[in-house]
């Protein structure tokens, strides 16, 4: 074939070669994927270069001037380098303080204090166990009237019925399982340090009864509040479940997590699928508007509630493809910056939710109709199964629901505050590994709910499960609402 011989193919052969050119992009894709998995950074952080200030070395080599060298060799001093003395951090002043002071050896007696030198050291005593003995002495009461008596104090209410775990070893139980991430059998080899042996399964027996009798209607009286409200944000991740019908594997349970970014409060509800049973029974009385990642389980909800999408989860996908289509994937991000500056703006001149509407009119409206016109007109000219093209049509098909945040201050750009709230699950899961029946899920659910609602309103998780714990069994079920973490 001579250079220059134009070639003829046919519309069949043109897209077969098509369909051979989407394939690669596709397993390019998957590859640079793969390699992100195993060595890539887990930050999706995007930083924008200024279109104003050129890049180091950006000119093609062509371009690029030969210059002559030469070398040059001289000798000068080394300028002395100040170190900085490392500064302690300051002790905060609510620890106890012991004190210990070390006169210097022979003083003369007529030897004037001109003032002293403190140093404070951090100190630590292991955690210790205590046992609390009530005792209650026993009284004849006579009376000529009537029969005689004996009296004695009652016993207070406990946790566990008959049991001799109360309720802050309880709450330690919990926070070092479901906070600190230790297995019972772990926590049980740190007793066993103290000379104090307790089995492994008379520590979970001890939670699971307090989980069982004490924290479900607390929970249940969560799950009513939950569905009080308008707007809600809902996300879904799996958990291992060992079964009985699965013996030598696990069953992929999923914790599905309810989050009301207004009053501050998350709950967690478990279901053995992924299946859309799960968000349908809980948000039945459901009305109002829900922010999920656009998972189709969520779709077929009823008519009552409205949707919002999640501009991470938009953001995420045109970072992935930065190596695909730098220029489309660059100019996108940029924009989804411009809105995330928006929503920073705000929180920083701490706006109220009317204020906020406002300001998203004003600013947010403009970049989000340029970035629907860029997206319009760009899915066209890229491959479907391509990264780029995955992003536009994700975010193309969710469009209605990722911009409908601007029409309502309390609405929230992203689902970031419920994924925070998964954090622990995926910690626990890399420390107990799997919960041990669908129930052992469900008990882990509750207490998750529990402890999460405590982080979000900054309340010492330990303090608040050793009260509650002390407080809930004579308290009257139709006020339980009043226990919840950050609620009245």
């Amino acid at each position: 074939m001579s250079k220059g011989e134009n070639i003829t193919i046919s519309r069949a052969e043109y897209q077969e070669l098509l369909n051979k050119s989407s394939e690669v992009d596709w397993l390019k894709d998957q590859l640079e994927q793969l390699k992100r998995m195993i060595f890539g950074q887990k930050r999706e952080r995007f930083i924008s270069s200024d279109p104003n200030q050129r890049v180091l070395f950006d000119l093609p080599a062509e371009e690029a001037p030969e210059k002559e060298t030469e070398q040059i060799s001289y000798t000068r001093e080394k300028p002395k380098k100040n170190k900085k003395q490392p500064l302690r951090a300051e002790i905060p002043n609510h620890f106890p303080r012991k004190t210990k002071i070390l006169e210097p050896e022979n003083i003369p007696a007529d030897a004037r204090k001109i003032g002293e030198s403190i140093t404070e050291i951090l100190e630590y005593i292991p955690a210790n166990v205590y046992v609390l003995k009530f005792i209650r002495p026993k009284y004849i009461v006579e009376n000529n009237d009537e029969e005689t008596k004996i009296a004695i104090a009652p016993l207070p209410s406990l946790p566990i019925s008959k049991g001799n775990a109360g309720a802050s070893m309880i709450a330690h139980i919990l926070i070092s399982k479901f906070i600190d991430h230790l297995p019972y059998f772990r926590q049980s080899k740190i007793f066993k340090r103290q000379n104090l042996y307790i089995p492994d399964s008379t520590i979970g027996g001890w939670a699971n009864t307090a989980i069982t009798n004490w924290l479900a209607p607390l929970w249940e009286a969560m799950k009513t509040k939950m569905v009080e409200t308008d707007y809600l944000m809902a996300d879904e991740t799996p958990i291992p479940v060992l079964t009985k019908d699965k013996p030598g594997s696990t069953h992929r349970g999923y914790h599905w997590v309810y989050y009301d970014p207004v009053r501050k409060m998350a709950v967690f509800d478990y279901q053995e699928s992924r299946g859309r049973e799960g968000p349908k029974n809980f948000l039945k009385d459901f009305k109002g508007t829900l922010q999920t990642d656009g998972y189709s389980a969520y779709d077929k909800l009823g008519n009552k509630i409205k949707f919002l999408a999640c501009f991470a989860h938009a953001r995420r996908k045109f970072e992935i493809a930065l190596k695909n289509d730098p220029v489309r994937a660059k100019r996108a991000l940029m924009l989804i910056q411009e809105l995330y500056e928006i929503e920073r703006e705000a929180g920083e001149a701490e706006l109220s939710f009317d204020e906020i509407k406002t300001l998203r009119q004003e600013k947010s409206v403009p970049v989000l109709k340029k970035f629907e016109k860029f997206l319009i007109e760009e899915k066209p000219r890229v491959l479907p199964k391509s990264a780029i093209g995955k992003a536009f049509s994700y975010t193309l098909h969710l469009w209605p629901r990722l911009k409908g945040y601007v029409e309502d201050g309390r609405y929230k750009l992203d689902n970031n505050l419920i994924e925070n709230s998964l954090r622990g699950v995926a910690l626990g899961r890399k420390n107990y590994l799997f919960a041990g029946s669908h129930e052992g899920a469900k008990n882990a659910a509750i207490v998750y709910s529990l402890v999460t609602t405590c982080k979000i309103n900054d309340i010492e998780p330990f303090q608040w499960l050793k009260e509650t714990l002390e407080t809930i069994p004579d308290y009257p079920a139709k006020h339980l609402y009043k226990l919840i973490p950050g609620q009245k």
